[in-house]
C-alpha cells in the first residue's frame, strides 16, 4: 500500500496503523463515580485521553500534546466493576499533527460476557520538540480497509474543524469592525 499522507515530500518513514495502536485498561472503583453513582464522565474523558497521548507519542516518536478534542460520545453508562478498555489508533496524520481514534468498551470484571461499546472520541495531538514547538511526524500507513475509511473520515472532520475555526473568526473580525464587543 502506498503512503497516503497529504505530503509526498516528507522524507520522514511512513509507520503503518498498527505500530502504534494500544489498549489501556482500568477497572473503575467507587473513587470513581459521579452523584448518580455511575462512573463520571471526566474519569473516562483522562482515560481516552491518557490512551490517545500514549499512541500520539508512539507514533510520533516523542512528545505530543493534546491540541483538541472531537465528538466525545457516550453511549452507555459505566458502572463501578467494569472493566474499561480503551483502544487507540492514528487514524490521519499531517505536517505536525495527528488524529487518534479511540474506542471505550466495558466488561464486567467478574463475567465472562464481550465488552460493549460504551463510548468514542477524537482528538488531534501536535507533536513537540524539547521547546514545546511543533516537530513533524511520520505519515500513517492505513492497512487494511477500516484503516482508509477511518483515515478518510478523519480528513472530513480535519476540514470541518479548520471551517469551522474560520467561520468563528470571520464572525468576531466582523463583529469588532461593527464596534460590537464581546
Amino acid at each position: 500500500m502506498t503512503d497516503q499522507s497529504p505530503r509526498p515530500e516528507s522524507d520522514i518513514p511512513g509507520k503503518s496503523t498498527a505500530a502504534s495502536r494500544t489498549t489501556l485498561s482500568h477497572i473503575m472503583t467507587g473513587s470513581d463515580t459521579n452523584l448518580l453513582g455511575t462512573v463520571h464522565g471526566g474519569v473516562i474523558m483522562k482515560l481516552v485521553d491518557d490512551a490517545a497521548g500514549a499512541v500520539a507519542g508512539r507514533h510520533s516518536g516523542g512528545p505530543a500534546v493534546t491540541a483538541s478534542m472531537d465528538e466525545m460520545v457516550f453511549l452507555e453508562p459505566v458502572r463501578v466493576g467494569d472493566l474499561v478498555h480503551v483502544r487507540a489508533q492514528v487514524n490521519w496524520t499531517g505536517r505536525s499533527s495527528m488524529e487518534v481514534g479511540v474506542r471505550v468498551m466495558a466488561e464486567r470484571w467478574n463475567e465472562s460476557t464481550p465488552a460493549q461499546q460504551v463510548g468514542s472520541a477524537y482528538l488531534v495531538f501536535t507533536a513537540v520538540d524539547a521547546d514545546g514547538r511543533p516537530r513533524p511526524v511520520p505519515p500513517v500507513i492505513p492497512e487494511t480497509e477500516r484503516d482508509r475509511r477511518r483515515y478518510q473520515e478523519a480528513q472530513i472532520r480535519r476540514t470541518h474543524r479548520l471551517a469551522r475555526r474560520r467561520a468563528i473568526r470571520e464572525l468576531r473580525e466582523k463583529r469588532a469592525a461593527e464596534g460590537i464587543e464581546d
